[in-house]
């Protein structure tokens, strides 16, 4: 489990993907957010089983886009842990409903997961205990792919904007690599360079350590 002052962040891996899906939650507080829970069975059970060790209360689960990796937990999280809103991205609500759309019907395991709860759109705020969290656009690899932005714990969970030391495919359906790189560069690459990065796949890392060693990143840079 990493700590970033009060928040409490703790990351499972599903071993089929290596997707990364996120618990966090306050100190001293029961409200937990789930982010990106990934196929099943094992990462959604870890991440309910996490949830009683700690005896939190899911108040949502935040989708950063709508790819099968990163919402294929969904329908056993709510079997396990009740009603949990789903929190989902502008421009990203047919992903979750269609196996087509987030890629999982080409994979012959189509995935459909309940249409959001609530649909949030960059430059929102969101709150988890007295912690806030701003939605970033990261769209591009995505239509609508967003992060979450935690200034105060100095944290942002960017989905697949940026993968290890590289960065989310843009040969997907509706992908935009021009606007995908500006994203990125413009809502990611401008915050604090102590900023912790989680991403949907890999290690995390400071915004300083993407900027710096990120060559991937750095090349495409060059060319907008």
């Amino acid at each position: 489990m990493n700590k970033h002052g009060d928040l409490n962040l703790e990351v499972f891996v599903e071993p089929s993907f290596g997707e990364n899906g996120y618990l966090l939650w306050r100190n001293g507080e029961p409200d937990c957010w789930i982010v990106d829970p990934g196929l099943p069975p094992q990462q959604p059970n870890q991440i309910a089983a996490a949830i009683e060790q700690h005896q939190l209360t899911p108040r949502a689960i935040l989708v950063t886009h709508g790819h099968a990796d990163h919402i294929g937990g969904i329908p056993t999280i709510l079997q396990l842990l009740g009603d949990v809103p789903i929190v989902c991205p502008k421009g990203e609500e047919q992903l979750l409903v269609d196996p087509a759309e987030n890629l999982s019907a080409s994979l012959g395991l189509p995935i459909s997961v309940p249409e959001p709860d609530q649909i949030v759109e960059p430059g929102e705020v969101l709150a988890l205990a007295d912690l806030e969290w701003r939605v970033l656009d990261v769209s591009g690899h995505s239509p609508g792919g967003a992060a979450y932005y935690c200034e105060q714990a100095g944290v942002v969970l960017v989905g697949d904007a940026i993968i290890s030391d590289s960065i989310g495919r843009t040969d997907f359906p509706h992908s935009n690599h021009k606007q995908f790189i500006t994203n990125i560069r413009e809502n990611l690459l401008s915050l604090p360079d102590e900023t912790m990065l989680y991403s949907g796949h890999g290690e995390e890392m400071t915004i300083g350590h993407v900027c710096e060693y990120n060559m991937v990143l750095r090349q495409e840079l060059k060319q907008w």
